[in-house]
């Protein structure tokens, strides 16, 4: 085995090999591929090869048709056959509910620039006349889906990335990790060490062991799922002599499986609900496993198989030819772990793969991209592994990733916060808040009010495509703050501090705004070398060397590594997480002055404390409170970020003082309402590292002048070639239901943009949502239309922050 590389990628299987060959097509021949024993061994071999490009998400799906696309190419480019099978694939939808899933699909395929057609039964049985019974309301149909043979296209991906100079090592077992002086990595392995500058780690069931080898407690753990195969089934021969094609492969939501053909015969692969879900090595792959199956399990999935050979008698009188069952890994999303690791400089993930012939395409070739190119043409944030905080860990996993398989072929629903492993982090006046109300979602780990519930109101927590009955209190909510006051409590809120003799200097070269002077605030964003949005933080500038930094809670781990990795190591800068040490409660609303006001001796009024300024001080018996009278609503208002052990006695502090203005608890979902009707954009929505600044409309926070920041020269020349796309404010009929995210703007029934981020505009009373639109379309008045739930509505571009746009009110 050759003793360096410049990168070696950990795995054989479909994950591993797709980034080799796209490591070697972007032009990297010094790479190596280690395998601890053949290609294919672990979960690839027994896949059943679907490629489903089913997702709502538009960045999932646009990674998907990418799947497809070198799919497709893999024979002219390699000269070996991967027995792809464009068949496409059948949902069928039995209930409303599944219907509405279906109709929003179809209001952002064509923005993904996947195909699909909404089928009546009729049409539906055409594609697939073994079907019986009556309960169809209708099926959605995607042409371009298929299966493809496992093990082909992984030996055509490894041939394709050896013709380009790349190195694979069978047999080969990696026992340990070091750290070289030089800053690159030795590989330990049986035949003998390799050193390295980029490590890849694709290991799919051996994930945590791989991770635990770096100091990583990866938060993926293998389930078992299993399929059928029958003997040959009359019906199937006979449309094979009639040279008729292949049926769809075909879905229904009461089966809870899918169903292919395989040969002459059927393959049945049913999901186990989360009772009867069993969990592969939690502990280590045991020694003796390696290509190996385990044994069936029919009793876990015999409910499905009943409902099977209900909707296609045939399927009951073949005879079985083989079961294969094997495990495969999975996270708590369904999503793999592809990115950057933690803590660990040019350490890779492409782990948790669950599905990986679905994705060893794409992240292949993304993966490689960001590898090479330092970047990515599209936004993967959805899979970067650093998502999940260090709340995932392993006991946390196990649940989430039962919940996640065991629910798999359920409805699931926008906003849905499923409860396995919670609660798990909670503020102390967790158990008060709920008292009074709160309906309990989960960010990063921590629970967060979505909405709280009025006295003597019961009503459970339900999800729909649609208007839900608990919008009327949203709606309350949103009313009582625009006209009274409201204490929302933020405190997932990510939190980080920065300080020492260098801060300055080092904060003005990553973010592109100006830093505040002591004692004010500003919004500041952390660009991309190619001038996308890494990271939005409120920045607080507590003295002249020490700043407090405050982001999405999505982003604690994630933000927290990208700037540690960017810190000197002279000593002249300290970066401390404190998202743990404080909580915050946001006091907001016309009467908010007079509310805080009553429990601090701090000045409030505007010539003392003026908008974007901040003190700190006393508040009630709470110490070393940090007021930033800042706030997402759009009103009069402060955030008090305060050490969490005083929680519970400021809200009690807070709500007795406000109970003469009529205070009111207010959640998470009714935050949604006041940020759209401000254009406040959303990171990770309406920003991310696809969208530039300007893309992202964010001109006004954005220094060109103040000197070098990283992504200012790819601002610059965006300028100087010209800007062809903006997110701009829309205003939207409303019927019923609400635009959501993605869905496909049209301008003279000619698609020509999308939705980042959208919804119902309480105070307004009708939607409003932010899209992505060429220039030529962003005036104001631009009549356009968008789908929701597969209906046209009216839609009209408007001006930036359609209430209160000058912030007279937060300036009160």
């Amino acid at each position: 085995m050759q003793q360096h590389a410049r990168a070696v990628v950990i795995g054989g299987g479909c994950v591993g090999a797709g980034i080799l060959y796209g490591l070697a097509r972007r032009g990297w021949s010094d790479i190596a591929l280690l395998e601890r024993t053949q290609l294919t061994a672990g979960s690839t071999w027994h896949a059943a090869g679907l490629v489903p490009s089913y997702t709502r998400n538009f960045n999932i799906g646009r990674m998907i048709a990418k799947t497809i696309e070198i799919y497709e190419g893999l024979e002219a480019d390699t000269g070996q056959s991967v027995g792809w099978h464009k068949c496409g694939q059948l949902r069928l939808a039995n209930s409303r509910e599944r219907l509405d899933e279906f109709k929003s699909y179809m209001s952002v395929c064509e923005a993904q620039g996947t195909r699909a057609e909404l089928m009546s039964p009729e049409e539906a049985r055409k594609l697939w006349p073994l079907v019986t019974g009556e309960r169809m309301l209708a099926a959605l149909y995607n042409p371009d889906d298929g299966h493809i043979a496992p093990a082909d296209v992984t030996q055509a991906m490894a041939k394709g990335a050896r013709d380009r100079g790349a190195k694979v090592y069978l047999e080969t077992e990696v026992r340990g990790f070091e750290r070289t002086p030089s800053g690159e990595w030795k590989i330990k392995t049986n035949k003998g060490d390799i050193t390295c500058e980029h490590v890849i780690c694709a290991t799919g069931n051996y994930a945590r062991q791989t991770g635990a080898m770096l100091g990583l407690d990866i938060p993926a753990i293998p389930i078992i799922h299993q399929y059928w195969i029958t003997d040959a089934i009359p019906e199937l021969i006979e449309r094979k002599q009639k040279g008729l094609p292949e049926m769809p492969i075909l879905r229904d939501e009461d089966v809870e499986g899918y169903v292919r053909q395989e040969g002459d015969g059927l393959m049945f692969g049913p999901y186990e609900r989360t009772e009867k879900l069993k969990l592969f090595a939690e502990d280590g792959v045991p020694e003796w496993f390696g290509a190996d199956l385990l044994e069936e399990d029919f009793d876990s999935v015999s409910v499905n198989w009943e409902r099977a050979v209900e909707l296609l008698p045939v399927l009951g009188k073949a005879g079985i030819k083989a079961n294969v069952r094997g495990p495969f890994q999975m996270t708590a999303d369904e999503l793999p772990l592809m990115g950057q690791a933690w803590g660990l400089k040019n350490v890779w993930l492409a782990e948790g793969v669950p599905g990986g012939i679905l994705w060893g395409g794409a992240i292949g070739y993304y993966l490689s991209e960001r590898i090479v190119e330092g970047g990515n043409s599209l936004d993967v944030s959805d899979l970067d592994p650093r998502r999940f905080g260090d709340h995932a860990n392993k006991n946390w996993t196990r649940q989430k990733v039962r919940e996640a398989w065991g629910t798999h072929a359920l409805l699931h629903y926008p906003g849905e916060s499923l409860p396995a492993a919670r609660p798990q982090k909670t503020g102390p006046a967790y158990d008060r808040l709920t008292a009074l109300g709160a309906r309990w979602g989960v960010l990063n780990g921590w629970e967060i009010a979505n909405w709280y519930a009025p006295k003597g109101v019961e009503l459970p927590d339900s999800y729909s495509w649609r208007w839900t009955p608990y919008d009327k209190y949203i709606g309350e909510e949103v009313h009582a703050v625009r006209n009274g006051v409201g204490l929302v409590d933020i405190s997932p809120m990510t939190k980080f501090e920065v300080s020492g003799s260098a801060a300055e200097r080092w904060l003005d070269g990553i973010l592109a705004n100006r830093l505040p002077k002591a004692g004010r605030t500003k919004l500041c964003h952390q660009l991309t070398k190619s001038g996308g949005v890494q990271a939005e933080y409120m920045v607080a500038r507590l003295a002249d060397d020490v700043f407090y930094l405050i982001s999405t809670p999505r982003a604690e781990r994630w933000n927290f590594d990208d700037l540690s990795k960017l810190v000197p190591d002279d000593g002249g800068v300290e970066l401390r997480n404190v998202t743990n040490d404080r909580g915050c409660f946001t006091i907001v609303g016309p009467k908010a002055r007079d509310v805080l006001q009553a429990v601090t001796e701090i000045d409030l009024s505007n010539e003392a404390f003026p908008w974007f300024s901040l003190r700190s001080g006393t508040v009630g018996l709470a110490s070393d409170v940090r007021i930033l009278r800042v706030n997402y609503e759009g009103e009069l208002g402060w955030e008090l970020y305060y050490p969490l052990s005083y929680q519970r006695h400021l809200l009690d502090e807070l709500m007795a003082a406000g109970q003469v203005h009529g205070l009111r608890l207010v959640g998470l979902y009714a935050l949604e309402s006041f940020r759209l009707e401000k254009s406040f954009r959303a990171m990770y929505r309406d920003m991310n590292p696809e969208l530039t600044a300007w893309e992202s409309s964010l001109d006004r926070f954005i220094a060109l002048d103040k000197g070098d920041f990283i992504g200012r020269d790819a601002l610059v020349q965006q300028k100087l070639s010209g800007i062809v796309r903006r997110l701009v404010t829309l205003k939207i009929e409303t019927k019923g239901a609400s635009t959501l995210a993605h869905e496909s703007v049209y301008h003279q029934s000619r698609l020509v943009g999308r939705i980042t981020s959208g919804g119902f505009a309480h105070t307004l009373g009708h939607d409003v949502a932010l899209a992505l639109l060429p220039v030529e379309l962003c005036t104001v008045g631009t009549e356009l239309e968008v789908p929701i739930l597969a209906e046209r509505r009216k839609a009209q571009v408007i001006a930036e922050s359609p209430y209160d746009p000058e912030s007279l009110r937060s300036r009160s």
